[in-house]
């Protein structure tokens, strides 16, 4: 954990080492993202493990404070370094791209377009250095392709915006972590696309991540693709022995203890009682059921394989329930913590 440090902007060459500034995006305003952000940035636990600045509109985030009776200031920086970090006090660098009486709960293709524009200013003060690790709230995919910007999700854009070829999504609940090799594509592509090197790469960006949040010698369990992992062939065409049993030597010969292929209907339950620290999920619905099975309230996204952590919730905009001031703030508070949990303080 990091040590304490003074508040307000960057401390001096010595002393503790200040905390870690996180870049929080704001999410699609028109969903529960505002909602969300409020709570997560006053929470004073938040406030003892990093420095938060939120990156959107301060006026929808004055509004969301005001639907959950929250009192609090949202001031206006120029950049994250102006921030001033005080209780009641939500520092925003201020796009102001959303129109005053934008609709809750309803899809809008400015809303999307400027959720883009909140991922895009983080990447760029990550990539400067001016941030150490970007905290999310969620977009809708749907909005953000009417506003101009058409990707999958968060962690396709942020590879693009950041130049990186290949990331990883791994899921962290308080009962099991999973990290796939095979995200938004449909499920006879993600057969055809998973083989060893894409299985080995995707454990070690795991591994990496569990060492990097506390975990030396994390044990890791590996899925298989068939019912009961193939059942010596008995199901499906021998994938396993294809596409993953060569990663799995390899990564053992390197000294990574990764175990498998498991049949994947067991796998999580082994997980959930701690005989595995990771599991590998093959396809997006083998991974994304269990964890929001298992806690999708705490449940928190991070993408794995960036130059900058990133987390994120693990929910999406619940436009049901937006402009109610009733969402659970409960995932976006792990999401910061988690954000701060694995980014480095900033250089002296």
């Amino acid at each position: 954990m990091n040590s304490p440090a003074p508040t307000g902007a960057a401390g001096a060459d010595t002393g503790p080492a200040p905390l870690p500034l996180i870049a929080v995006t704001m999410g699609d305003g028109a969903g529960i993202g505002p909602e969300v952000v409020v709570p997560a940035l006053l929470d004073p636990d938040t406030l003892r493990r990093c420095r938060p600045v939120a990156i959107g509109d301060a006026e929808r985030l004055r509004q969301a404070a005001r639907l959950r009776g929250i009192a609090c200031e949202v001031v206006t920086v120029a950049a994250p370094g102006d921030a001033v970090f005080t209780p009641g006090r939500i520092n925003v660098i201020d796009l102001r791209l959303l129109p005053a009486d934008l609709p809750w709960g309803e899809l809008s293709p400015v809303a999307g377009d400027a959720a883009y524009q909140y991922i895009r200013t983080a990447a760029e003060l990550a990539m400067s250095g001016r941030v150490q690790g970007i905290c999310t709230a969620p977009l809708n995919k749907q909005a953000l392709h009417a506003g101009g910007h058409v990707f999958p999700g968060h962690t396709e854009l942020l590879a693009h915006l950041t130049g990186v070829g290949e990331v990883s999504m791994m899921l962290a609940t308080p009962a099991v972590k999973v990290i796939h090799v095979t995200t938004h594509i449909g499920l006879i592509d993600a057969v055809r696309r998973i083989e060893p090197g894409l299985v080995e790469r995707t454990v070690r960006r795991g591994h990496e991540a569990m060492v990097r949040a506390g975990t030396p010698a994390p044990v890791i369990g590996v899925c298989g693709i068939n019912p009961h992992a193939g059942e010596n062939g008995l199901f499906g065409y021998g994938e396993e022995e294809e596409k993953i049993v060569p990663a799995l030597e390899a990564l053992r010969a390197d000294g990574i203890d990764a175990r498998g292929p498991l049949p994947a209907d067991t796998a999580f339950f082994l997980a959930g009682r701690g005989d595995y620290d990771l599991i590998v999920a093959m396809y997006h619905d083998q991974g994304h059921g269990p964890v929001k099975v298992l806690g999708l309230e705490a449940g928190v996204n991070l993408t794995v394989g960036l130059p900058v952590i990133r987390t994120s919730v693990d929910h999406g905009t619940a436009f049901d329930i937006a402009g109610t001031g009733t969402a659970d703030a409960r995932s976006m508070i792990e999401a910061l913590r988690q954000a701060a949990a694995m980014s480095p303080p900033p250089a002296r």
